[in-house]
């Protein structure tokens, strides 16, 4: 009885397991969501992108659709949004879908579980910047994160890229990846779609390799250089970029470059950069070697925030601002290394790396709000401050690039002396790169930078940051630049008096432009927009204007302005100009540790 009535129980188990099974077997399979772009430009002359998003395989009964409002690199909310035009939705059998929008840059779509739909729009773009995107009847251009919308919840989906370029245009250049087909590309994830810009036409591709990785620079507009010494030169300043690290992330790089009537600028991507110049920026020596510094500090964004980064910045919250206290490091360090590394490969001779360290220097000590704001805090205000300037941005602000560079140069000098010429500044970054990036796969915060410049140097600077870096303290110049035999020293950046006042005639009146925090104009109550009718009761000419720019200290200047329609009469009096020149120079005889310094720093040879 107890045999059969197990055998009765292992019949009935079985078949219970057995049904069990069936049931999983039946159960249908997940669907993976799937996502497909389609770009269009079939009337480029109107300056109209057309999107295709192909959706399908999503859980909800409503997918929200988003549209960025920033492009990490550069740090102000542009509201992209405010250019789409045309959105709708349909199913894939072409049948209209429910659409409202819930924010400024948010669209809901309805439709069934799990089924395939089609989302379209346009999207406006005449705003030929690193930034933005522009297109005209000779080329497009585009930043991911100003065309391209993502299902909110998926922005980690993976994504095929179908470009279909206006007719006669034979070329997209893009860092993405080919995917099958002709202009076809593959992102593995909306963050890689949104880094990689495309440049689409007829520009001119050059080619060279750099450490054995292939890079390519397509070049739109007529420029003035010598294809065979540029790529040459950009070759020399990438494998010099590798170096700092020591450690090469790529297997292959594109840099997209603007050649305009006027421009300038650069924004760096995870595998590319773009950059603007004017068309005749390669005809003159500073010209090109600007041109190459501007490569270089693109270039060096491959490892310095776009895989050594401060904890906030990725992954990315494409809604809002993403607040750090690290551009100086992001950015001011690399202008930094843009100039080392032109040095190093010997694009820039150490005698005026040094002249321009000095003039570096009396910029930043001269502006007024070097005084009122940190690094750290021009960095987290950037999206208020930094990219929206006005007249009085100069007396409380401090750029954090311009700074940055600075206390770089201040943290190279003093970790090379701390270790006896043994170890610099790239050796920071290579710990943060092995730490940070390889090891944790996430940012530094504020402290595990202070943390990494201990480690190197085995002291710590706690008082440097919380002094110069998070407070307003001027930078130990001389004392840093000492460790390596050099002299700081100053003079009077002018001996006539001055107003603190700028001026302008280009609208046929002669405004007031500026007013410097503390000085004359400033104390007296001149305004910039002011309108001058009178100096010193004779109207404006050209020797009575040169009265405004400088005079005796003491001297007065009588006034009579224009302000709301009024006429007000203002006397101001001539102060002596605070500001001052910096000069570096070597010392007659410097030690033994002193020239151990100055070699980590700048390189043995003169």
């Amino acid at each position: 009885m107890l045999r059969n009535s197990k055998t009765r129980l292992s019949h009935t188990a079985l078949a219970l397991l057995l049904a069990g099974g069936l049931a999983v077997q039946a159960r249908p399979a997940a669907v993976v969501p799937t996502l497909r772009y389609t770009l269009a430009m079939p009337a480029p002359q109107t300056h109209y992108f057309e999107v295709k998003m192909e959706l399908g395989g999503f859980p909800a009964d409503y997918t929200d659709v988003k549209m960025p409002v920033w492009a990490p690199g550069s740090y102000l909310v542009r509201e992209y949004s405010k250019n789409v035009e045309g959105f709708q939705a349909r199913t894939a059998a072409g049948q209209p879908l429910a659409v409202e929008k819930i924010n400024k840059n948010t669209w809901r779509v309805r439709h069934a579980k799990q089924a395939n739909f089609q989302v379209s729009y346009r999207v406006y773009a005449f705003e030929l910047t690193v930034r933005t995107s522009f297109i005209d009847a000779d080329h497009g251009y585009l930043n991911g994160t100003s065309v391209f919308m993502y299902p909110a919840d998926n922005k980690m989906l993976g994504s095929t890229v179908v470009v279909q370029p206006a007719a006669g245009w034979a070329q997209v250049s893009t860092a993405l990846r080919p995917g099958t087909g002709k202009f076809t590309y593959k992102a593995a994830s909306y963050d890689e779609l949104a880094d990689s810009p495309m440049e689409i036409g007829n520009q001119k591709v050059l080619e060279f390799t750099a450490n054995g990785t292939p890079h390519q620079v397509a070049m739109f507009g007529t420029y003035n250089a010598d294809d065979a010494k540029l790529t040459a030169d950009m070759k020399k300043v990438c494998e010099e970029a590798q170096r700092v690290v020591g450690q090469n992330p790529l297997d292959h790089y594109l840099f997209i470059v603007h050649n305009l009537e006027r421009g300038g600028g650069g924004l760096e991507h995870l595998y590319s950069t773009t950059l603007e110049v004017g068309r005749g920026t390669y005809g003159t020596e500073a010209g090109y070697k600007s041109f190459l510094g501007l490569a270089a500090h693109e270039y060096f964004h491959l490892w310095n925030v776009k895989r050594i980064r401060p904890v906030a910045l990725g992954p990315f919250d494409y809604d809002k601002e993403n607040y750090t206290h690290m551009l100086w490091v992001s950015e001011g360090i690399t202008t930094y290394y843009s100039k080392l590394i032109n040095l190093r490969v010997g694009n820039t001779a150490r005698e005026d790396f040094l002249n321009g360290l000095a003039n570096d220097i009396t910029s930043v000590e001269n502006t007024p709000g070097n005084r009122v704001q940190s690094a750290a805090e021009s960095s987290f205000d950037a999206w208020i401050k930094s990219y929206r300037q006005n007249e009085n941005s100069r007396n409380s602000e401090i750029n954090y690039y311009a700074k940055g560079d600075l206390i770089g140069t201040i943290l190279d000098l003093n970790i090379a002396e701390a270790t006896k010429g043994e170890k610099h500044l790239d050796d920071v970054f290579r710990l943060l790169y092995d730490t940070y990036y390889k090891k944790a796969s996430r940012g530094f915060t504020d402290m595990e930078f202070q943390d990494a410049v201990a480690k190197v140097a085995g002291r710590r600077y706690d008082d440097l940051f919380q002094n110069s870096v998070y407070g307003t303290k001027q930078l130990p110049y001389a004392t840093a630049l000492g460790y390596a035999g050099l002299t700081l020293t100053t003079t009077p950046l002018s001996t006539d008096g001055t107003l603190g006042a700028t001026f302008s005639n280009k609208t046929g009146k002669l405004l007031v432009t500026g007013v410097v925090r503390d000085r004359s104009a400033w104390n007296t109550g001149l305004s910039v927009n002011d309108e001058v009718l009178l100096i010193n009761g004779a109207a404006p000419s050209e020797e009575t204007v040169k009265s405004l720019m400088s005079g005796p200290v003491g001297s007065e200047v009588k006034l009579q302005v224009r302000r709301d329609g009024l006429n007000r009469d203002i006397t101001l009096k001539m102060m002596s100009n605070p500001d001052l020149k910096y000069q570096i120079q070597p010392m007659a005889n410097p030690t033994a540790a002193q020239q151990r310094v100055l070699a980590k720093w700048l390189g043995a040879t003169k």
